[in-house]
């Protein structure tokens, strides 16, 4: 699996240099997020720009991605190209997964998520 991974300190966006998001490529990239998650990283966006296919691995891959790091964090995806967004929608899995257009904004939309979760844990404390 071609990809590179730039890690930050609040999140890591993975950036798949593969056109096709397939059973070859699906088990390593849910491996990859299985490890992301036990370094600590609570954010991901996943961009897509340079994936033009997809098949039901990869949606399973990206389901694996947001179970993992949607509860205590956000998975994001970002780029997604029309064959791939057009699979989603046929699945219904664009009312499950965070779906924004570019990487920028993905990036705005994880702080904006950690921003929440800290005002939420500060007035649970309160409580």
């Amino acid at each position: 699996m071609k990809y590179s991974a730039d890690k930050q300190e609040k999140y890591v966006i993975i950036e798949l240099n593969e056109e096709k998001l397939d059973t070859t490529i699906a088990p390593e990239l849910k491996s990859e997020f299985v490890t992301l998650q036990a370094e600590g990283f609570q954010h991901v966006i996943l961009n897509l720009t340079n994936t033009k296919y997809s098949d039901s691995s990869g949606l399973s891959a990206l389901l694996v991605g947001n179970r993992l790091f949607s509860e205590n964090g956000s998975f994001i995806l970002c780029g997604i190209q029309e064959h791939v967004s057009k699979l989603i929608g046929i699945s219904q899995l664009d009312k499950v997964l965070d779906i924004l257009p570019t990487q920028e904004e993905a990036i705005d939309a994880v702080f904006m998520n950690d921003l929440e979760n800290n005002l939420k844990s500060e007035s649970e404390e309160d409580l």
